[in-house]
């Protein structure tokens, strides 16, 4: 595959991921008597990476997010000239699916971006008010964990053909755990994209879901490439 067939892989798969994950925060969390509540956002963020590990696993590995495709490169799986053109492609259809999301979502009367849109937040904009220190160590260790379940998954010597489930069950785990504490990004560009929309302290507070996720991926990567280096 080369690289224009990999970033429309990656644009296609992030905007399913924000549209599916974010979409169910949005517009059926909370639905009146029938709302999926935390379970079902948690399952659906799950599910948008397992559908497309499937759909676009073999074209582009299907990151869906620039902390995976630093943790790949940390561990000896991804090559850093195409790390720009992956964040590019990952970002821009986050904010696309953001952009669908939105124009479905302003079809409610009752629909307002003073609510969040699934943005990402610590302090007085974490669903629990949870600390910016507690933000930080979250997206950062739940990053790690997810880098570590990808890099396992995905090795050579594990089962063939079980790697979207084990992938997609992580991320539920990571949501179920996470979202009171910062609405669970562990991926910048799922981040950015509602961000976008909301401004103002979603802006402002996007820096961490940055630099966590990115930070805690490298660790696993470096942590990884430890578990496979020969004894001397």
């Amino acid at each position: 595959m080369n690289i224009s067939q990999k970033m429309a892989a990656e644009f296609i798969g992030t905007l399913w991921l924000v549209l599916g994950g974010c979409g169910s925060a949005v517009l059926a969390a909370n639905f009146p008597d029938i709302g999926i509540g935390l379970l079902g956002a948690s399952f659906a963020f799950g599910l948008t990476v397992l559908t497309m590990a499937f759909a676009i696993g073999h074209i582009s590995g299907c990151h869906l997010n620039p902390a995976v495709s630093f943790g790949l490169w940390a561990g000896g799986r991804f090559p850093a000239k195409e790390l720009l053109p992956y964040i590019i492609a990952q970002v821009t259809g986050a904010i696309a699916g953001a952009g669908i999301l939105f124009i479905i979502a302003s079809g409610n009367t009752d629909f307002s971006l003073a609510d969040g849109f699934a943005s990402n937040g610590f302090a007085e904009h974490s669903p629990g008010g949870y600390t910016m220190t507690s933000a930080l160590v979250t997206e950062i260790v739940m990053t790690l964990f997810f880098l570590l379940i990808i890099l396992g998954a995905t090795d050579d010597r594990a089962p063939k053909g079980f790697a979207p489930i084990a992938i997609g069950l992580g991320l539920t785990l990571i949501h179920l755990i996470s979202i009171p504490v910062t609405n669970t990004s562990v991926n910048p560009a799922r981040s950015t994209g509602p961000a976008v929309f909301v401004g103002d302290w979603a802006l402002s507070q996007l820096w961490l879901f940055w630099v966590a996720p990115i930070a805690g991926a490298i660790i696993a990567g470096f942590i990884y490439k430890f578990f496979n280096s020969k004894a001397r």
